[in-house]
């Protein structure tokens, strides 16, 4: 098993090439399951998630081509329509593959998900919304099987709250379906927002792109001839290496960003000190000599995203003064803060609300990563924590992260990859 060893720094400087976005490949490549054409992918990310949905889709007898700058996934071979266990129980995003395959072929068994231990991620609206549709579900020895032997039938669905991935599931499953489909509190994320651009340049209409009611008329089960698409750059790596500069203190570039994803972001590292200088493809942060306390409440985008929580967290540990941290979408995303206190940080826990008391010292010592955020928050305090940080299980950080170790490297970081 791999883990990272890491020493502080005294300042990171140059370029870092922001790779494309974990969150929004999930679903464009669950997508293709829709498309009665090969389909080319360009600026996947190289991370472990996105490697378990393809070996997925190969399962269920897609071909899959890596080639030089791209993935050729071609769907058109599909023959099977369950979604088993040991793949499924790796990746929580695996769910992202039940309406597609679900409209396309009127029947699936797809294996109850797993991933990432941060809190309760329930798939009640999931499998609420295709009932709606005109599914019939069963849960059965731990799977889901599905049957819609009439396709699936356009209706008015209201989340009870937003889900990324359930409103994705359901713009896939509504792109087949007979008739319209309003969705109402849907999820506003970039990535779903790509999802429904790419269906809406693919011959689907959809109304309402990028707000919380989504209007979308299906194809009446017709496949759907898919364009071919760039993946989006990947907001919450950009943000964990915008941290990496304001926790050390360094100026660092970053390249291949969408500024405007980042708004929520880059309003609180403003808050906390730093400045930048925006273009349209890229971002330098000018950091502060004094980092000040921030109070951040994690909510669905445009706010700030819970995926930065941990991030901030680590940073506040550096600021002069107390920050107050408050988690509002998942119960369990503080396990990081009992490895930081290893470290040396002064964190109190009080329910969903972390208060930091900055500044503090950190030590170097032998840490464990316990879910994807987490691991790139102990990257952070480790930059700056005296002597050397041992960390462990980062098999969760490759999930999420291509190649962080050598980006960092890049600028400057001490920090390498070895096997325990």
């Amino acid at each position: 098993m791999d883990y990272l060893k890491a020493q502080s720094v005294n300042a990171l400087h140059g370029t870092i090439n922001i790779s494309g976005a974990k969150n929004a490949s999930l679903p464009l490549i669950a997508m293709t399951i829709l498309a009665k054409n090969s389909v080319h992918l360009s600026n996947l990310p190289h991370v472990a998630d996105i490697r378990t949905l393809l070996k997925l889709l190969t399962n269920l007898g897609a071909e899959v081509d890596f080639l030089e700058d791209y993935v050729c996934v071609d769907t058109t071979t599909l023959h099977e329509t369950k979604a088993t266990y040991d793949i499924v129980k790796t990746m929580r995003a695996s769910i992202l593959v039940l309406g597609p395959i679900l409209a396309r072929f009127g029947h699936c068994e797809v294996s109850l998900p797993g991933g990432c231990a941060i809190g309760q991620r329930p798939i009640d609206l999931h499998l609420k919304a295709l009932e709606q549709m005109g599914a019939e579900i069963e849960i059965k020895a731990g799977y889901i099987e599905a049957r819609a032997p009439k396709g699936l039938q356009g209706c008015n669905i209201i989340f009870d709250k937003i889900t990324v991935t359930g409103t994705a599931n359901i713009v896939m499953a509504a792109a087949l379906a007979h008739g319209e489909t309003t969705i109402t509190n849907a999820a506003r994320e970039p990535e779903v927002v790509q999802l429904c651009e790419v269906l809406h340049e693919s011959g689907i209409e959809i109304e309402g792109i990028g707000t919380a009611v989504l209007v979308i008329k299906g194809s009446a089960g017709k496949l759907i001839d898919i364009v071919d698409f760039s993946i989006i750059p990947d907001r919450i790596e950009a943000g964990t290496y915008l941290c990496a500069g304001a926790i050390t203190k360094s100026e660092i570039t970053l390249t291949n960003v969408e500024p405007k994803h980042l708004d929520a972001v880059l309003a609180k590292l403003e808050e906390m000190g730093s400045s930048f200088t925006i273009n349209e493809t890229s971002i330098t942060i000018h950091p502060s000599d004094t980092i000040k306390p921030v109070k951040i409440i994690t909510q669905e985008y445009p706010a700030f995203p819970t995926d930065m929580q941990a991030q901030f967290l680590a940073l506040a540990t550096q600021a002069d003064g107390v920050s107050i941290i408050e988690e509002r979408l998942f119960e369990n995303r503080f396990m990081h803060v009992s490895e930081l206190q290893r470290m040396g940080a002064d964190i109190v826990l009080n329910g969903h609300t972390a208060t930091v008391n900055g500044k503090t010292d950190l030590s170097g010592t032998d840490v464990m990563a316990t879910d994807l955020r987490a691991s790139s928050a102990l990257v952070l305090a480790a930059l700056v924590a005296e002597g050397e940080t041992n960390i462990h299980r980062i098999y969760h950080l490759d999930r999420g992260y291509d190649a962080l170790e050598k980006k960092l490297e890049g600028v400057g970081a001490k920090i390498e990859r070895l096997k325990e």
